[in-house]
């Protein structure tokens, strides 16, 4: 459903019109969705819809917000690339469509390489936005962080992410990772090559950053592989919720004695820390 011209002229009046549509097209959290994108529109916080809900609105803005939920209903684009950014553990991330939008589940990652011990060398491998990285250096500053991507597109939302938030990150374009770690993280792409995504991820984000073979595991077996072959001493891989098995059987026959799969707040599998 394509929204129509918003009745009225307050934040109350448009979040209700939009919702019609919002709520029309399927998506999953009307609500939030409209109240993020008006207050985008609006370039206020959230909160003030809330205390100011009479808040009146003006052409331009109402204009703004119209297209923003069009782009939503209709497209269904996603709603970080829709405000160009995304808050992750004690961050906020610019995000666009040359990176995942960072999700969650995957601050497991990041509770991984919290247990690290002091000074230790990290590679986030397949960084995209940065936010594994990132939020690791932030919270861990001592850690000497390397975050890799094959993706150029990727690195560069990755550096001015690092560069915004003044973060000492140190950034490499390669296919997995070369040189010498005392960790590695990664959220690789796992999806399974039939496997369906909602329309919001098919039909937007990078598709190498998702797919990885009929199985999902082609990039976490090479990067299992090379973790064995450099002597990393702990793995951590965010995984699909039924991969869990499957990814301790490679890290296991890889050398890794002690592997444990962590489960998200969903109770789903969803990361794999493996140690020699």
């Amino acid at each position: 459903m394509t929204p129509g011209p918003f009745a009225g002229t307050t934040a109350r009046e448009a979040l209700d019109s939009a919702l019609v549509a919002l709520r029309a097209a399927g998506v999953d959290t009307p609500e939030l969705d409209a109240e993020v994108l008006l207050a985008h529109a609006l370039g206020v916080d959230r909160t003030r819809l809330y205390v100011d809900p009479d808040l009146e609105i003006t052409g331009p803005a109402i204009r703004t917000f119209q297209e923003l939920v069009r782009r939503r209903a209709v497209e269904r684009e996603p709603v970080a690339y829709l405000v160009g950014r995304r808050g992750f553990r004690h961050i906020e991330l610019a995000v666009d469509r040359r990176v995942l939008i960072p999700r969650p589940e995957t601050e497991l990652l990041v509770e991984a390489g919290l247990e690290l011990p002091r000074g230790a060398r990290v590679a986030d491998v397949g960084t995209g936005s940065g936010a594994v990285a990132l939020a690791l250096k932030h919270e861990r500053p001592d850690l000497d962080v390397t975050a890799t991507d094959v993706s150029a597109g990727a690195l560069d939302v990755a550096r001015a992410n690092a560069e915004r938030l003044g973060l000492g990150v140190t950034f490499v374009q390669a296919d997995l990772f070369d040189g010498t770690f005392d960790a590695v993280l990664s959220n690789p792409p796992y999806v399974a090559a039939s496997e369906p995504l909602a329309p919001e991820i098919d039909r937007h984000e990078p598709h190498t950053a998702l797919y990885a073979g009929e199985d999902g595991l082609d990039v976490v077996r090479r990067l299992v592989a090379r973790c064995a072959e450099r002597g990393v001493g702990v793995v951590a891989l965010e995984i699909g919720s039924t991969q869990g098995a499957q990814v301790t059987a490679l890290l296991r026959d890889a050398g890794y004695g002690a592997v444990e799969v962590r489960r998200d707040l969903a109770g789903h599998d969803r990361v794999v820390v493996a140690r020699r």
